[in-house]
């Protein structure tokens, strides 16, 4: 009877956040919310639902599921989304424009973290969602940093006001910035936060704008795997340091799933249908992680830990923004 209970607690946990993410789903249709995208949406949601009602803690078994287990099979399912012959035949430009700005984005932003006061996990994950690829890069790197619930998400919602931000600027000033469609993809790829961002702001320079900013921007995302591996790498160099303390892996295994997808994609072995399906399921696995993530948030302690790492994004992301369209002016001569 006891198994019984909590398997059903489980469920219950679990269906909320398959609600949740399947609502964001819905809402990020809408014209005026498709800037945002599922996975913020989500989190906002969560942060919503545990404001206005009291979720029960014996409830949390079923959301702590998906926060931790299905967010690592969506992360690994995610790496189909990536073609590595696409970055191949992009070219030498645009992953040296993918690789500076996603090096400026993370030690611009955590070195003004710090300068700012903000704590060490909070003002490292902000900087890998601004240089790398906004929440699916703080969720996919937390793991490492032992980072808490209350710690990922404040990132989250720091990256998505600014990502939503930023993809309203670009539209408005495309017009005066002088860059062909292409340029204006690679600008766009290589600056802003999500995938989702990248998308909605290139919109307005075309197709072709579109193509090259997804391109640019997966590069980025491609990046991620060894921005993992080095982060492992100084964890358990630190670990090792203090005695007693086992030292980590070098890189979540999840991350080694996530190449592996984009291999098997690459090699182009599973059916379009397949992959299609286990893309789709990727996006609802991570919109129900992000979903539990938002249930586990105090919005009081996020307001008051998010502001400085607001500001420290704020300024990091300026500067990426006028470091990317000049390095594409540069490029492009």
């Amino acid at each position: 009877m006891k198994t019984t209970r909590k398997n059903l607690n489980f469920m219950i946990g679990l269906m909320l956040t398959l609600f949740i993410s399947l609502t964001a789903k819905a809402l990020s249709l809408l014209p005026g919310l498709m800037i945002i995208g599922p996975l913020v949406l989500a989190l906002l949601l969560g942060m919503v639902v545990r404001s206005l009602f009291q979720v029960k803690k014996k409830y949390a078994v079923g959301v702590d599921f998906s926060s931790k287990y299905l967010l690592r099979l969506g992360i690994i399912l995610l790496g189909l989304r990536l073609h590595l012959g696409d970055i191949y035949h992009a070219g030498l430009t645009v992953f040296m424009l993918a690789l500076i700005c996603l090096l400026l984005g993370i030690l611009g932003v955590y070195g003004l973290s710090r300068l700012f006061g903000v704590g060490k996990k909070i003002g490292l994950l902000t900087a890998f969602g601004t240089g790398i690829c906004g929440a699916a890069a703080i969720v996919a790197l937390a793991p490492q940093l032992k980072a808490n619930k209350e710690e990922v998400s404040t990132s989250v919602a720091v990256i998505a006001v600014l990502g939503t931000f930023f993809t309203i600027v670009y539209t408005f000033i495309y017009s005066i910035l002088q860059l062909t469609p292409i340029e204006y993809g690679q600008f766009v790829g290589a600056t802003l936060h999500e995938i989702a961002h990248v998308i909605a702001a290139s919109d307005i320079g075309g197709s072709n704008a579109v193509d090259m900013a997804i391109i640019v921007k997966l590069t980025r995302v491609m990046l991620l795997i060894p921005v993992a591996f080095v982060l492992g790498l100084l964890i358990r160099s630190k670990a090792a340091t203090n005695e007693g303390e086992k030292a980590s892996l070098p890189m979540p295994w999840f991350i080694i799933g996530f190449l592996a997808m984009s291999g098997l994609n690459t090699l182009d072995v599973l059916p379009e249908m397949v992959v299609h399906v286990l893309v789709n399921s990727s996006a609802i696995f991570l919109a129900m992680a992000m979903a539990g993530f938002g249930l586990n948030v105090n919005i009081k302690n996020l307001l008051q830990r998010g502001k400085s790492a607001f500001i420290a994004g704020l300024i990091g992301s300026v500067v990426l923004s006028m470091l990317g369209y000049f390095l594409v002016r540069f490029f492009a001569n």
